[in-house]
Parts: C-alpha cells; structure tokens; sequence
C-alpha cells in the first residue's frame, strides 16, 4: 500500500518561501498524478495544484497561480510544491495525494505565514 509522508513545512514571513516535499512508498507512484492540498483550521480541505503522472501538465488554484509551483521526481517517488511570495492566508497544513484516485491521506506538513 502506497504511503504518503509530508515535509517542508515552518513558520515563514510573509514574502518569504518554502519548499515542501511529498514522498510516496511504492513503485506506482511513478504511473499516478498527484496533488497538493491545503486545510486551514475551520475550513474544508483545497486542491491547490495538480500534476500528471509525467510531469507535462500542471493545474493550479487561482488563489495560488504564479506564486506556487509543483513538480515532481518519478525516480526518488517524491512530489514537490516550491511556495513563494506567501501571504497569511496561505496558513494552513498542505497534504499530497492523488487527485485522480486518492489513498489515505499522510499526516501533513504545517505552514504558518505570519511577522
């Protein structure tokens, strides 16, 4: 069963940058999209970006379009999202999985954008 496990989160300024990372056990990971979430306390759980299982088409969510960036490693089973210009409301714990056919859900990564 493919695992996922979350890292990259912290406390950052605003303006600042983060890059987080997802990395998934299991050899299919390479043949499945993935996605970045987020969930801010109170609030249901966002698709805030997407990419296919080979990397060429990425979809974002407007609220983070030009600021964030996923990408994706098929030979270490590792799915990035480079976060930049962060604002206070992108506070909240980003999680990865598949957007496609979601998996049980990692623990997520906490990021906190605040002076």
């Amino acid at each position: 069963q493919v695992q996922l496990v979350e890292s990259g989160g912290g406390l950052v300024q605003p303006g600042g940058s983060l890059r987080l990372s997802c990395a998934a056990s299991g050899s299919i990971f390479r043949i499945n999209g993935m996605g970045w979430y987020r969930q801010a306390p109170g609030k249901q759980r966002d698709l805030v970006a997407s990419i296919t299982s080979s990397g060429l088409i990425t979809n974002y969510a407007d609220s983070v379009k030009g600021r964030f960036t996923i990408s994706r490693d098929n030979a270490k089973n590792t799915a990035y999202l480079q976060m930049s210009n962060l604002k206070p409301e992108d506070t909240a714990v980003y999680y990865c999985n598949n957007p496609w056919a979601p998996i049980p859900w990692g623990q997520g990564t906490q990021v906190t954008v605040s002076s």
